[in-house]
């Protein structure tokens, strides 16, 4: 029904910047929120940034003066700014939005199949 496709991971050395996209495609009305969560090994998925239709964001303290997220509502894309890369931003990126589906206004989450991020020197 809706599909997100996340591009943009890598190997990336300490210091280095990287930028992740997500679309969004399928029947989709509108979406609402969209987000970046990460998983580390052997750690939980947590939230990294998000962002509402409106453009309000908010970012995890670890990653705040670093990262930046920002949409496209006409391409029904997000994107994640990742600069001054650390060994612990290393992860597993998942995109998340919450779409109002065409023809009903059923309101889901989904989400990507995740990209990797490697920082590493």
């Amino acid at each position: 029904q809706v599909q997100l496709v996340e591009s943009g991971g890598g190997l990336v050395q300490p210091g280095g910047s990287l930028r992740l996209s997500c679309a969004a495609s399928g029947r989709i009305r509108s979406i609402n929120g969209m987000g970046w969560f990460r998983q580390a090994p052997g750690k939980q998925r947590e939230l990294v940034a998000a962002i509402t239709s409106d453009g309000s964001t908010n970012y995890a303290d670890s990653v705040k003066g670093r990262f930046t997220i920002s949409r496209d509502n006409a391409k029904n894309t997000v994107y994640l700014q990742m600069n001054s890369l650390k060994p612990a931003d290393t992860a597993v990126y998942y995109c998340n939005a919450e779409v109002a589906t065409i023809p009903d206004y059923s309101v889901m989450e989904y989400w990507g199949k995740g990209t990797l991020v490697t920082v590493s020197s």
